[in-house]
């Protein structure tokens, strides 16, 4: 080993005289007269630094920089270029005085006379400065630099007289600010006080720049130097300056504001009247400014321009009128008189100026973009926006200057986006909820609704406007229309028409304007009743398909989405050519000869080919009658299709359609060569196309059974077994339904698909996670079979393999999970439901296996729980023995036999009422012992029996609950809360007045203030059921309740004692704070606009710190607030962080058990969550607490492989971090 060390330290010495060697070439060319040589050795010098593997020794580091800082000064100007390009690569090069050498020569040549040295200088400095370290080990270097740079930068702000000089040095200056802030603390003051006299510059430039090197200061600096830098600003205001100078301090107010955020909030009170003031002062980019500073007081600071909000408002509405040169009532024309103004001039004349001076449109337009600032930051006013705000805006759909009529468009869009945020489930779907009254309407969206005719009157014309912007516009507002108010447009079609038509058909339109106008077709086509636009197909098809026909690939693919909706609107499905209904025939040869263009065509994009088969299959589907011999040609190239890869899942897709059409097309022609390459793609590793391949055959064998052969089928069958396993449920589940409709339409396949597919279906039976839709799918299976008569299994041996797992004593049988119990038990029932005749002797088969003492447990509880199911389906007949045989079990000395007769006896009960009620209630008086499982049993009954059927039993249940409520038995008293629940809602009218009245509290506020903490909790469950389901009956009462609520997440010391002799400590309010925190997460899903979100976070916080299960609830509530209300939690960023900080780098004391280690993990995987999702918040890495904590994350490996893991499931904050 000895002899290898020195090896491989000698090999890399060779490597490295060989590099010393290379590069001592490079630089001897460099010193040649030749410029060509100077700029080929510069050039492959750059090549050699920027390999990873290159290693410098010192005296090549020295003479590199030295000949790089000489060539800056090159009489070429492209081999000064390749010089500034290799200084960047050579700082993570070269060691510590090398890089100070370089910057020191850097600035020195800053201050230089010659210009072109000078410029070169600062692109080095610039380049320098975007590679100097941020990791903790290079954080030496960077701030040594950062000084150098800093002293010698402020150095040259001070030379009033070089301006071109006091440019370069701002430049550098916000470079480094934005990236290494926070090496340069120190410097902050000394940075703000050259700073500010530079907004007096007489040049506009250095304002500007000087601006801009204050917004990258704001973000790290202390509060007292904002406070210093806010102060010196309104000083200046107050002494009411020359107009420029005004400008410049407002734009910087905006700009601190929209960089520092939150920190402006606490000087707004003395801000805002001063901004208010100067909008007064005739100057148009005065008032621009200061709309600007009020929108971005209004991003950053929402709760603290609470009070303000009334003045900006009103503000806006004044000044998104201010028009004063035009006259919107009387002509369109104007006098165009031509004016020069004098530059340099800052008061204007009075006279008309022409519309090149006229700046007015900037401040209408900044205040509209203030509204919109405070529609999409105030979710809490937006029922008074709708009177306020909404009929402000649409006056100035009319706006003459299509820029701020764009604005005016987006701010509306913003307004109609906000009312669905409001909503907890937006879109599409909510609008046949709220038509078929399953959701009440949200009430932003009603009063939306009146809005409509109006809205719909002003846009209608504007489709037509010559301007292209505000077309796009129209559409994109009428798009979120139909979005946000489902159906709101179908008797305003025939107004639109004519405009859509317009842009589908202009000739000078971009392709932009095309696609908008074929977007918003298809919105409206999917949002509202076919019947709607039948009238309109005349004129719509045609423009429709000239677009198919376009050269541009996108506007065919849209075309194509738009053709495929119209071919639903023509006859939509199910519908038979009646007289007096709409026609299609007219329209099908075109649509056919256009759309068959494009599926034949194979050297189109990808998405138009797509879009092609989906458009033709809808044909088919809907119109394929009316093909005639065409049909078969169109069949023929969608198996062409099926059989290529890029095109397979479309055409998958599709035949599943026409497959089921109620037209019941002729597929026999392509058949049995589709069940073979369907067949085949079950293999694929693609589970979006195995899905869609299943359903497809599901669809072909359920319609087209007789057409297919039993080879066919066997070739399918086969490839059905491994896709049956609990790895993909889903998957499983589809799979299982195909076999039942085959074991229906082809009985003849019985007997091979016994073989094959039982054993899997068992293995999945017995797992613990069957339930839902693939448990209904097997019930479904294992009745066809039964019923199908012809498969080899007959009833006997499939019970027997269901219930064998169970009959074997522990060990083995320990191993099955309860799920499975169930699972096998539906099974059962499902079994004896089908065939009647068998059904006595399995009961009384069932009956025995529990009476038996020497059958195992599992096979006991097997038996009670398949008794019960097979009770539910009435199928028992009131058979007296099996109430003997419950009785028995209940009084087992096993927990798993008492809990299976009760549900047993429930299922029962639910079966036949009149057999089994009466005993349950009987028996919950006479066993106060047993009364726990009876009343489980009763609940059951409950919650599945029909009202109808219940109603005659109300009374006599009622009462006994009432005379149950004060048992000692919490669990018991709970189960009793829910009965009386359950049953209320049976008859609300009648039972919810007697309930209430039972309440003597009465007031929900009363409970949440009672002394007792278990009441307290209970009240905060029925709050968080409400808050989850009813949100709308909560909404008035958040003013009352956050109070308490808020309350209740406090940590309270006398709650808290200390158990002996174990030194264990009990903490009583635990429960009911974990309670008050689950309110607080639902509200934030359903009542967001109720809630002060920053009052909201200092509760957060607090939990943050709490016991585990808090702290769980706590991250996901930060996850979901940085992506509801950003703003607010970059607010409270800093003191979020530390407690994130806290858990991710926590370690478990070594020797503790293993759940303690499984408990601190997912602490530290779900935190990391919560800071993924704070790094996906655009600006979060300004606040320098958060950049320190993401280089924390970044240089330690354990926390980096955890922040990889949480981000690979949703890619939330990929962008948000740069892991390199």
């Amino acid at each position: 080993p000895c002899c290898q060390g020195e090896s491989g330290s000698s090999v890399s010495l060779t490597i490295m005289s060989n590099v010393s060697y290379h590069i001592s070439n490079l630089l001897e060319k460099m010193t040649s007269t030749d410029k060509d040589f100077r700029f080929m050795a510069t050039n492959d010098l750059m090549l050699e630094l920027q390999k990873d593997s290159i290693k410098l020794d010192e005296d090549s580091e020295r003479r590199v920089v030295a000949m790089l800082l000489k060539l800056l000064e090159d009489k070429n100007g492209e081999v000064q270029n390749l010089a500034v390009k290799c200084l960047a690569p050579l700082v993570s090069k070269v060691k510590e005085p090398q890089v100070e050498a370089m910057v020191e020569s850097l600035c020195s040549n800053m201050m230089s006379d010659k210009e072109q040295l000078r410029d070169i200088s600062s692109m080095g400095l610039k380049a320098v400065i975007t590679e100097l370290p941020l990791s903790s080990s290079g954080l030496t270097l960077t701030a040594s630099v950062s000084k150098m740079i800093t002293s010698q930068l402020i150095g040259a702000l001070g030379k009033q007289e070089d301006v071109a000089l006091q440019l370069e040095a701002l430049d550098i200056l916000s470079d480094m600010l934005g990236r290494l802030s926070g090496a340069l603390v120190s410097f902050h003051g000394s940075l703000l006080s050259s700073l500010l006299p530079q907004l007096t510059s007489p040049r506009m430039a250095v304002r500007k720049r000087s601006i801009m090197a204050l917004g990258h200061l704001v973000p790290c600096c202390s509060p007292a130097l904002f406070s210093q830098l806010t102060e010196h600003l309104m000083t200046e205001l107050a002494k009411g300056p020359p107009t420029s100078v005004a400008r410049t301090y407002i734009q910087c107010l905006a700009t601190i504001s929209r960089e520092g955020g939150h920190r402006v909030g606490e000087h707004l009170q003395k801000v805002i009247p001063m901004v208010v003031k100067f909008t007064s002062v005739e100057d148009d980019e005065l008032r621009e400014h200061c709309f600007q500073a009020f929108e971005a007081f209004i991003r950053r600071c929402p709760k603290e321009m609470s009070p303000h909000v009334t003045t900006v408002t009103q503000l806006c509405f004044k000044f998104m009128t201010y028009d004063p040169n035009y006259n919107y009532d009387g002509s369109e024309e104007e006098e165009d008189e031509s004016m020069d103004v004098e530059d340099g001039d800052d008061e204007e004349s009075d006279d008309e100026y022409s519309d090149d001076d006229d700046m007015s449109w900037k401040v209408r337009r900044s205040a509209v973009k203030c509204l919109e600032a405070l529609i999409s930051t105030r979710l809490d006013l937006l029922l008074s926006f709708y009177s306020t705000i909404c009929p402000a805006l649409l006056a100035r759909f009319k706006e003459r200057e299509e820029n701020v009529r764009a604005d005016v468009f987006a701010a509306f869009s913003t307004l109609l986006r906000q009312s669905r945020v409001g909503s907890s489930h937006p879109g599409l779907i909510a609008a046949d909820a709220v038509r078929s009254g399953v959701r009440e309407e949200e009430p932003a969206v009603t009063l939306l609704r009146k809005q409509v005719p109006g809205i719909v009157k002003v846009l209608h014309r504007q489709l037509k406007d010559k301007s292209i912007k505000s077309r796009q516009g129209c559409f994109g507002l009428l798009s979120e229309l139909a979005h946000t108010v489902p159906g709101a447009l179908e008797e305003h079609i025939p107004a639109l028409v004519p405009g859509i038509l317009f842009s589908l058909t202009d000739r000078s339109a971009s392709s932009n304007m095309k696609i908008d106008a074929l977007c918003f077709l298809h919105v409206l086509l999917i949002s509202h009743p076919p019947q709607a636009f039948q009238p309109h197909m005349q004129v719509l098809l045609p423009a429709v398909l000239a677009c198919v026909e376009d050269t541009f690939y996108k506007i065919m693919s849209e075309a194509l989405l738009v053709t495929q909706q119209l071919l639903r609107v023509m006859r939509p499905q199910g519908q038979t050519s009646t007289p007096g209904r709409f026609d299609p025939k007219p329209f099908i040869r075109e649509v056919f000869s256009v759309t068959m263009k494009r599926l034949k065509a194979t050297d189109i994009d990808q998405e138009v080919k797509e879009r092609a088969i989906s458009c033709m299959g809808h044909l088919v589907c809907h119109l394929g009658d009316h093909l005639g011999a065409e049909l078969q040609g169109v069949l023929a190239i969608f198996l062409e299709r099926l059989k290529n890869e890029i095109t397979r899942l479309s055409a998958v897709r599709t035949l599943s359609l026409i497959a089921a059409s109620s037209l019941k097309i002729d597929l026999s022609s392509i058949l049995d060569e589709t069940l073979s390459v369907l067949a085949s793609f079950l293999r694929k590793n693609q589970r979006a196309l195995k899905l869609s391949t299943l359903a497809c055959l599901t669809s072909l064998v359920t319609h087209h059974a007789a057409s297919i052969k039993p080879a066919a089928l066997e070739a399918m069958l086969n490839e059905l077994p491994p896709l049956v396993d609990e790895s993909d449920m889903h998957t499983s589940q589809v799979s299982i339904a195909l076999l039942t409709c085959m074991s229906k339409a082809c009985p003849s396949s019985l007997a091979k698909i016994s073989s094959l597919v039982l054993p899997g279906i068992f293995r999945l039976i017995h797992s613990p996670l069957l339930q839902g839709g693939a448990l209904a799918a097997i019930l479904d299976f294992l009745q066809s079979l039964v019923l199908s008569k012809a498969s080899s299994l007959g009833y006997s041996q499939l019970m027997k393999a269901l219930m064998e797992p169970f009959q074997s004593p522990p060990p083995e049988s320990s191993a099955l999970h309860r799920q499975s119990y169930v699972s096998a038990a539906r099974c059962v029932a499902a079994l004896a439901s089908a065939s009647p005749k068998e059904s006595p002797a399995t009961v009384a088969g069932l009956i025995q296996q529990v009476k038996n003492p020497g059958s195992p447990e599992s096979a006991r509880v097997l038996a009670l729980l398949s008794l019960g199911e097979v009770g539910r389906s009435g199928s028992l007949g009131g058979c007296k023995e099996v109430q003997g045989v419950i009785l028995e079990a209940f009084s087992s000395t096993s927990e798993e036999v008492k809990t299976a007769a009760s549900c047993a006896l429930g299922g029962m009960a639910v079966g036949s009422l009149s057999d089994y009620l009466p005993f349950v209630l009987k028996e919950i008086s006479a066993q106060p012992r047993r009364q726990y499982l009876l009343l489980h049993s009763l609940k059951d009954v409950i919650s599945a029996s029909p009202a109808c059927s219940l109603s005659p039993h109300v009374e006599s249940i009622w009462s006994l609950l009432f005379q149950h409520c004060e048992c000692q038995e919490e669990g018991s008293r709970n189960l009793v809360a829910e009965c009386l629940g359950k049953l209320t809602l049976v008859d609300p009218a009648v039972l919810l007045p007697r309930l209430k009245q039972q309440l003597r509290a009465g007031d929900f506020l009363k409970s949440l203030q009672d002394d007792d903490i278990t009441v307290r909790r209970v009240a905060l469950v029925m709050f968080n059921s409400a808050a989850h389901n009813k949100p709308s009956l909560i909404r008035g009462l958040l003013g009352s309740v956050l109070p308490h609520l808020y309350r209740e997440t406090q940590i309270r010391k006398d709650l808290i004692r200390e158990v002996r002799p174990f030194k264990h400590r009990v903490d009583d309010g635990l429960d009911v704070r974990k309670a008050a925190f689950e309110c607080m997460y639902t509200l934030l899903d359903s009542c967001l606009d109720g809630l002060d979100v920053l009052q909201f976070l200092d509760h957060v916080e607090e939990g943050l710190k709490d016991h585990y299960d808090i702290r769980m609830l706590t991250f996901l509530m930060l996850a979901r607030l940085a992506s509801l209300s950003p703003a607010a939690v970059l607010q409270r960023l800093d003191r979020l962080v530390e407690p994130l900080k806290a858990t991710c780098t926590t370690k478990v004391k070594a020797g503790s058990v293993k759940q303690e280690f499984e408990k601190q993990e997912e602490l530290r995987r779900s935190a990391m969550r919560a800071v993924a999702a704070l790094l996906a918040v655009p600006e979060v890495e300004r606040s320098p607490v958060m950049a320190d904590f993401a280089n924390q994350i970044r240089s330690n490996a354990d926390m980096a492989s955890i922040y990889q893991s949480v981000q690979g499931g949703d890619g939330g904050g990929a962008e948000g971090m740069d892991m390199s």
